[in-house]
């Protein structure tokens, strides 16, 4: 206190308590790839605090952070975003670029719908690979019409181009395949592969797990099921992939009403119409790490906008 009241008489003006907070403290930080700010009106100006739990990024961290404000780099194969004070960069935190296996069986509508968010720069992630058990199929002419190349699995003896299980394995490896879509797999998963991918294989279900799913639930099957029920609600379910039909973990869901005279065809459409919508997101979500897993192994997806609330 006497050594405070001999500074105040020589310095007036001067305090002894920091006018700019610190924060002293570990920290991770994640960040959405950003082609520009144009999209991201809060980012141009705004202080930010930093929430030191629940969060998890490409990079860590470990800093002395004062007032700052953040500056975002894009790249094709990465987004940089540095932590700066007025007089030089505090942290850099490098997001790097996924690549995407997708595995299909028909049209490969959500295939398409991921694709074209990848080309368009909203999902930090390329499609690298395709995946299919039917070579002729839809999804399969458009990857070839898009320069993706394309895989034929399971193996069969009347097609011996087809990969066996631990071939595929390898074959994702030297894509170096970061996550694996299922976009209308009618195929089980190999044993080789779930394991090879732990909690990165991912599927999605055109009803609201654990409802109308596992063995024989596929296409308009589900939705007949969901009209004969008289169930109000369905939708699209995302779930992480396991060794049975439908069972992991779900990650995203989406309702949409079951109306009083719904056709299957009705509802389907209805259904897949959200399907491309929540793929993307969730695939948006996996591309810049903002996957986390509760105590007791329940995903949640992290807001982009705001790190401190999950869905």
């Amino acid at each position: 206190m006497e050594a405070q009241r001999i500074i105040s008489i020589f310095c007036p003006k001067s305090s002894l308590t920091p006018s700019i907070p610190m924060v002293k403290q570990p920290f991770s930080l994640n960040f959405a790839p950003l082609d520009s700010l144009s999209s991201y009106p809060f980012l141009r100006s705004q202080t930010f605090g930093f929430p030191t739990e629940a969060l998890h990024a490409t990079s860590f961290v470990h800093k002395e952070v004062y007032s700052s404000s953040w500056r975002i780099l894009g790249s094709k194969s990465s987004s940089t975003v540095e932590l700066e004070e007025d007089r030089g960069v505090r942290a850099r935190v490098t997001v790097r670029r996924k690549k995407l296996a997708v595995f299909v069986s028909g049209g490969g509508s959500n295939f398409r719908s991921i694709h074209e968010a990848s080309k368009r720069g909203s999902l930090h992630g390329d499609v690298t690979v395709l995946v299919t058990d039917k070579s002729e199929c839809g999804g399969a002419e458009y990857a070839k019409n898009n320069g993706i190349p394309v895989i034929l699995f399971p193996k069969a003896k009347d097609e011996p181009k087809r990969l066996s299980p631990s071939d595929l394995v390898d074959t994702l490896r030297k894509f170096e395949v970061d996550f694996v879509l299922l976009a209308g797999y009618l195929k089980l998963i190999p044993v080789e592969l779930i394991r090879a991918y732990e909690r990165s294989i991912f599927n999605i279900h055109p009803s609201l797990l654990p409802a109308f799913g596992g063995k024989g639930y596929y296409g308009m099957k589900v939705h007949k099921a969901v009209i004969a029920s008289g169930a109000r609600f369905s939708g699209p379910t995302i779930h992480f992939v396991d060794e049975h039909y439908d069972t992991g973990r779900i990650l995203a869901q989406r309702v949409v009403p079951v109306l009083a005279n719904d056709t299957a065809e009705e509802l389907a459409a209805r259904v897949l119409k959200e399907e491309h919508q929540l793929y993307v997101e969730v695939v948006e979500a996996l591309c810049e790490d903002r996957i986390i897993w509760r105590e007791d192994g329940v995903p949640l997806i992290q807001s982009r906008e705001n790190p401190n609330e999950f869905h």
